[in-house]
C-alpha cells in the first residue's frame, strides 16, 4: 500500500511537471510567433508568417475574426493556467493586451489561442497537446523494481523481527507439549517479550510441579501398597480352605499387577532416557517375534509390511514399551496384529511424520470408547479377569510416550471389522 501510494504521488508529480513543461514550451513558441507578426507591417505579415518555422504540431494563420473551431471554450481554470504561462514568457502587459481567446485543452489534446494584434487583426495559433505519460521514462521500470525489492525486503525484515518472539513462544509451547521438562525460554529482549517469556516459564514450572506431584503421589501409593500385599500373600498361605486360599491369592496377584503397572506408569512419566538413532523396521519385526513367542497360537497371524529399514531418532526403551503395548492389545483382543510402517511422503520436510498402523481382526471398539480407553485404569473389556485384559494403563502409557516424542496414537474401527491403532512419530 505504501509503495502504491508513493507511486501515485510520483505519477501526479510527473503529470504536473509534464504539463508545466509542455505549456511553457508552447508559450515560448506562440509568443515568438506573436512578436514576429506584431513587428511586421500588415501587408507583409502573411509572407513572414509563412516563412517562419512553426515546429511540430503547431500551425498559425491570420484572420479578421477570432478563431472558430469545433472545440469548446477552455474551462476558466485551464484559461488561468495558460494565461499565466503566456504572460510569464513575454506577452505584453495587460494594458497593451487587446484580446485573447482560448479553445480546447488537454482533454481534447489540442489548444487554439486567438490573439488580437494592435491593428485589430487576429493571429490564431493551433497547437497539439500530447497526453501526459508519467511512466514514459527509460529508468522508471528499473527504479520501480529496485524500490519494490528494497521495500519488500525491509518489510519482510521488520515483520520477521516483530514476529520472532511469537515464533519462539509457539516453538516453546510445542516443545512443552511434547516434553514437560523442556528447557525454559530466555527472558531477554524488549520488555514485552521478556514479560511474556517470564509468564510462560512460570506457567511451565507450575505444570511441571503439578505433573511431578501427581506422579509422585501415584508412585508412592503404588510403592507403599507392595508391603501389605506381600504380608497378605504370606498370611493367605495359612488359610486351610484350598478354594478360598486360591481366590485370595488370585486377587492379591491382580492387585500386585495393578501396583506394578502403576509404578511403571510413574517411571514412564519421569523418564530421562536419551534420544538416539534406532531402526524402526527392525524394532517392529522384533516385537512381532516376541509377541509370537508369548502367544504361539497367534504367531501365524502376525505380519509386518513396510521398508526393510528405516532410521528414526527416539528414546529406544520407552518407544519399545509403547509399541509393545499396542501390539499386545491387538493380539489380546483381536487375535492378530498386522503392522504397517508408512514412511512420510516427503523425507526431510518440516513436519514430516512416520506412521505405524497396527490392525487386528477382533470385534472392534464401541465408538464411544475410542477415546475413553486412553484414560488411566479405564478398560474397554469390562471384566477384571487378568486373562482377558490388563489394568487399563497400556494405552495411556503408549499415548503418553508417543506424545512425548512429538507424535500421537489414535484408535479407529476398520470397515472390514477389527480395530486399527495409528501411531505417528516425527520422521
Amino acid at each position: 500500500m505504501v509503495q502504491a501510494a508513493g507511486l501515485a504521488i510520483h505519477a501526479m508529480d510527473r503529470i504536473d511537471l509534464q504539463r508545466l513543461s509542455q505549456a511553457r514550451n508552447l508559450a515560448f513558441r506562440i509568443v515568438g510567433l506573436y512578436r514576429a507578426v506584431e513587428l511586421t507591417a500588415p501587408a507583409a505579415r502573411a509572407d513572414v508568417l509563412g516563412e517562419l518555422r512553426h515546429g511540430p504540431g503547431l500551425s498559425a494563420e491570420l484572420s479578421a475574426a477570432p478563431p472558430v473551431a469545433n472545440l469548446p471554450e477552455m474551462p476558466p481554470r485551464e484559461q488561468r493556467f495558460w494565461r499565466i504561462n503566456l504572460n510569464l514568457v513575454g506577452m505584453p502587459p495587460p494594458h497593451h493586451w487587446r484580446g485573447m481567446q482560448l479553445l480546447g485543452g488537454p482533454a481534447w489534446h489540442r489548444i487554439i489561442v486567438g490573439m488580437r494584434l494592435p491593428d485589430g487583426e487576429w493571429l490564431n495559433v493551433s497547437a497539439a497537446i500530447e497526453p501526459a505519460r508519467p511512466w514514459h521514462s527509460p529508468t522508471f521500470l528499473a527504479a520501480f523494481l529496485l524500490m519494490t525489492v528494497v521495500a519488500a525486503g525491509l518489510t519482510l525484515w521488520a515483520v520477521r523481527r516483530l514476529t520472532a518472539p511469537v515464533r519462539t513462544l509457539a516453538a516453546a509451547a510445542e516443545a512443552l507439549g511434547r516434553d514437560v521438562n523442556a528447557p525454559p525460554l530466555p527472558e531477554d529482549g524488549p520488555l514485552e517479550v521478556a514479560t511474556a517469556a517470564a509468564a510462560f516459564n512460570t506457567m511451565a514450572a507450575r505444570i511441571r510441579r503439578f505433573v511431578q506431584d501427581r506422579t509422585e503421589l501415584l508412585t508412592a501409593i503404588g510403592h507403599d501398597l507392595r508391603t501389605p500385599i506381600t504380608r497378605l500373600k504370606l498370611r493367605a498361605e495359612f488359610i486351610e480352605d484350598d478354594e478360598q486360599r486360591g481366590k485370595v491369592l488370585a486377587d492379591l496377584e491382580e492387585l500386585e499387577t495393578m501396583v506394578s503397572a502403576t509404578l511403571a506408569f510413574g517411571r514412564d512419566a519421569r523418564t530421562g532416557e536419551a534420544v538416539s538413532a534406532l531402526d524402526m523396521a527392525e524394532l517392529l519385526r522384533t516385537l512381532l517375534d516376541e509377541a509370537g513367542d508369548a502367544r504361539p497360537e497367534a504367531a501365524s497371524r502376525l505380519e509386518y509390511e513396510g521398508p526393510a529399514h528405516w532410521t528414526v531418532r527416539a528414546r529406544p526403551l520407552t518407544l519399545k514399551r509403547a509399541l509393545t503395548n499396542l501390539i499386545a492389545n491387538a493380539v489380546m483382543y483381536g487375535g492378530s496384529a498386522r503392522v504397517r510402517l508408512v514412511p512420510p511422503a516427503s523425507v526431510g520436510a518440516a513436519g514430516a511424520m512416520l506412521t505405524i498402523e497396527i490392525e487386528d481382526d477382533g470385534p472392534g471398539i464401541p465408538p464411544g470408547e475410542l477415546e475413553r480407553v486412553f484414560e488411566p485404569f479405564h478398560r474397554g473389556e469390562p471384566s477384571r479377569n487378568r486373562e482377558t485384559g490388563g489394568v487399563g494403563l497400556g494405552l495411556p502409557i503408549a499415548r503418553n510416550i508417543m506424545r512425548a516424542h512429538g507424535g500421537d496414537v489414535v484408535l479407529a474401527n476398520r470397515p472390514a471389522g477389527g480395530a486399527k491403532a495409528t501411531a505417528t512419530l516425527p520422521a
